[in-house]
């Protein structure tokens, strides 16, 4: 499609559903897309969007959906609902060409002003099953691409498997300076944990615990969200902590031989891409919607990570599973490289390509 094109972003809440617009903004940009992102004014997809060079960012009220009692369910009808109508405003002057949704509820409304103004849209689900506000936005989508093609298939004729889009630094990590940076002498086997951007405290405990054993035969790289480094263990040879690494996390990538972590989506989607025997270990039922267990379920009888229920999770268990995922490592990696390729920026740029309306844009 010829430069001059406009599409907006919208999605939040995580930095899972933000990432993959990262990973689709270089061939935009680089393709003439004028590019704008739609999000709210304190949430995660502000510090990680608004400033960014060739996206113009927008502010606009969101609430969440929630299933369950709050006061604050009184209330957030009305944030959504402002929320579109500064939505109807924002397109009504940006007039893009398509609206690219990656979830999360400050999606919901953006998604419902561009069906109502007749702008196309597509969304991305990462889970295995779309989660309420995908599951809305996708009644206003002319497309729903899916991380998972079982919920490619269960989205119907509008689903269509494509993968995650990907940020293409990720592929590009050297292992030699991920080791160096976490002073590393490559001796041992890597484990990297990661928890996500919120972290994974349950995880960073166990883990923590059993360092002592785990010591004997790994090197560790410990990533465990903000304000939950472990003073007590700086200095511990042969582990590294930080609460996360933005610039040089495709390095730590490259340097681990196995990944302990919780099964956002996204994250896992990177692991499965970057061929990483992995060791799940989801959020339970009662701390979410259950995605997460669903994720790693999926991945697990498809031969492509082991999981740990964080119920069954203490530093013993999680030493006896990492054995196993150690032995079991060259058999998963095998399984991994013949899964469906799980890098989906093509696949999704392409999709935009498809389903995006040139605009007139001579009326204001």
């Amino acid at each position: 499609m010829s430069g001059g094109n406009v599409i907006v972003l919208t999605g939040g809440g995580t930095a899972g559903h933000v990432t993959p617009h990262l990973a689709l903004l270089p061939r935009l940009l680089q393709d003439g897309w004028q590019v704008h992102y739609i999000g709210t004014a304190l949430g995660i997809e502000r510090d990680m969007m608004a400033g960014r060079a060739g996206v113009r960012y927008h502010e606009v009220s969101s609430g969440k959906l929630r299933r369950y009692f709050s006061w604050r369910n009184l209330t957030d009808p009305f944030r959504v609902l402002t929320g579109f109508f500064q939505s109807l405003r924002i397109l009504g002057r940006v007039r893009p060409d398509i609206v690219f949704s990656k979830g999360g509820f400050v999606a919901v409304p953006v998604v419902a002003a561009a069906w109502l103004k007749g702008i196309p849209v597509l969304a991305h689900e990462s889970d295995l099953t779309p989660g309420l506000a995908n599951r809305i936005s996708a009644l206003f989508a002319r497309q729903v691409a899916a991380t998972f093609p079982a919920c490619a298939r269960a989205l119907g004729k509008k689903g269509v498997h494509t993968g995650t889009p990907m940020r293409p630094e990720l592929f590009l990590g050297s292992r030699e300076a991920g080791l160096a940076a976490a002073g590393f002498d490559g001796s041992k086997p890597v484990l990297l944990m990661m928890g996500g951007s919120q972290g994974a405290q349950a995880v960073n405990e166990a883990l923590r615990g059993a360092l002592p054993e785990l010591l004997k035969d790994l090197d560790v790289l410990h990533l465990c969200g903000k304000g939950k480094l472990a003073p007590g263990l700086m200095g511990t040879p042969g582990y590294f902590q930080a609460e996360f690494v933005d610039s040089g996390l495709s390095d730590l990538l490259a340097a681990a031989d196995l990944v302990l972590s919780r099964a956002g989506a996204t994250a896992i989607g990177e692991f499965l891409a970057l061929n990483k025997p992995m060791l799940l270990v989801p959020y339970p039922k009662g701390a979410s919607r259950g995605d997460q267990i669903l994720n790693a379920r999926d991945y697990e009888q498809r031969g492509l990570a082991m999981v740990l229920p964080q119920e069954e999770l203490n530093p013993q268990t999680l030493v006896a599973a990492l054995q196993v995922l150690r032995a079991d490592a060259a058999r998963m990696r095998a399984a991994q490289a013949a899964a469906p390729h799980a890098d989906g920026t093509a696949a999704v740029h392409g999709l935009i390509e498809r389903l995006a309306t040139p605009r007139d844009r001579g009326q204001a």
